[in-house]
C-alpha cells in the first residue's frame, strides 16, 4: 500500500497535470476565436471572386483558358497529380492528425503518378517515417495562417501547373462543421471546373445586365485565378485545418481535465 507521502506527490503531480491541460485548452480556445475571426473578414472577398469566375464562365460558354485546361490528352496512368496536405505542427488534439493523413496515404496508393507536397511537421514526420517522399514540405506554416503564407504555397503551385510538372493540384485539409463534427475535404485547386462555379441570376429575372471584362475575360481569369481564387482556397484550407486543430485540442484537454 502506498505510503501517505507517496500519495501526497501523486496529488500534487496530478494537479500540476491539471493546470497545464487547463491553460493548453484556454490558448487554443482563444487561437480558434482569432482563426475565425479571420476567415470571416476575409469571406466576401473571396465569395465575389468565385462569384466573378461564375459570370465569366457563363457569359463565355466556349471559352478556353489555360487554367482550364483538364488535359484530357493525357491518360489517367501518366497524370501527374499534386496533392497539398494539410496537417499540423504538434500532437494532444486527438484524431486530428490521423484522419487527414489517412486519406492522403489513400490518395496517394490510388493515383498512377503521385506528387505529395506536406504542410505541418506531423504530416512531414509521418511520411519521412514511412519512406513516402514528398516534393515539398511548408514547415511552421498551420501555426499561424496568414495571407504571406497562403500566397507562397498558392503561387508555387501555379507555377507547376502551369509549366507542366503537374496536371492536377488537389488540397487534403480538416473542416470544422461543428465543434465536435471535424470532416476531412478534399478540392480541386487545378484545373478550374465549370461545374464548381454555378450561375445564379441576378434578381428580377434571368436577364443578363451588359458588363465588359477590360481587357479580356481571359486577362481577367489571368489575374483573379493566382492571387484570387487559388491563394483564397489555400488561406481557407489553412484556417479551416487551424480552427479544427485548436477545437480538437480543446476536446482532448476537456477529457484529460475531467
Amino acid at each position: 500500500m502506498a505510503s501517505t507521502k507517496e500519495i501526497r506527490t501523486r496529488m500534487k503531480s496530478v494537479e500540476q497535470t491539471l493546470k497545464i491541460t487547463n491553460a493548453m485548452y484556454l490558448i487554443a480556445s482563444s487561437n480558434l476565436r482569432k482563426a475565425k475571426e479571420q476567415l470571416a473578414k476575409a469571406a466576401p472577398y473571396y465569395t465575389k471572386i468565385d462569384e466573378t469566375i461564375a459570370d465569366i464562365l457563363h457569359r463565355s460558354p466556349q471559352l478556353t483558358h489555360r487554367f482550364l485546361d483538364g488535359r484530357p490528352e493525357i491518360p489517367p496512368e501518366r497524370r501527374k497529380v499534386g496533392y497539398i496536405v494539410v496537417s499540423g505542427d504538434k500532437g494532444l488534439a486527438g484524431a486530428y492528425n490521423h484522419n487527414v493523413l489517412k486519406l492522403a496515404q489513400q490518395r496517394l496508393a490510388e493515383a498512377a503518378d503521385p506528387r505529395l507536397f506536406v504542410v505541418g511537421l506531423v504530416g512531414r514526420a509521418f511520411f519521412s517515417e514511412r519512406g513516402i517522399p514528398f516534393q515539398e514540405d511548408f514547415s511552421y506554416v498551420v501555426q499561424n495562417p496568414t495571407m504571406a503564407r497562403a500566397r507562397d504555397i498558392s503561387d508555387e503551385m501555379v507555377q507547376r501547373f502551369l509549366d507542366g510538372e503537374l496536371d492536377e493540384v488537389r488540397i487534403l485539409y480538416t473542416e470544422m462543421v461543428s465543434p465536435l463534427r471535424l470532416e476531412v475535404r478534399e478540392r480541386t485547386l487545378l484545373p478550374l471546373v465549370r461545374e464548381n462555379f454555378p450561375w445564379t441570376p441576378p434578381r428580377g429575372g434571368p436577364v443578363l445586365p451588359p458588363v465588359t471584362y477590360v481587357p479580356s475575360p481571359e486577362a481577367v481569369l489571368d489575374a483573379i485565378v493566382p492571387s484570387g481564387y487559388v491563394r483564397g482556397m489555400v488561406f481557407g484550407a489553412l484556417v479551416e485545418s487551424f480552427s479544427s486543430e485548436q477545437s480538437a485540442r480543446m476536446t482532448a484537454m476537456e477529457s484529460a481535465s475531467d
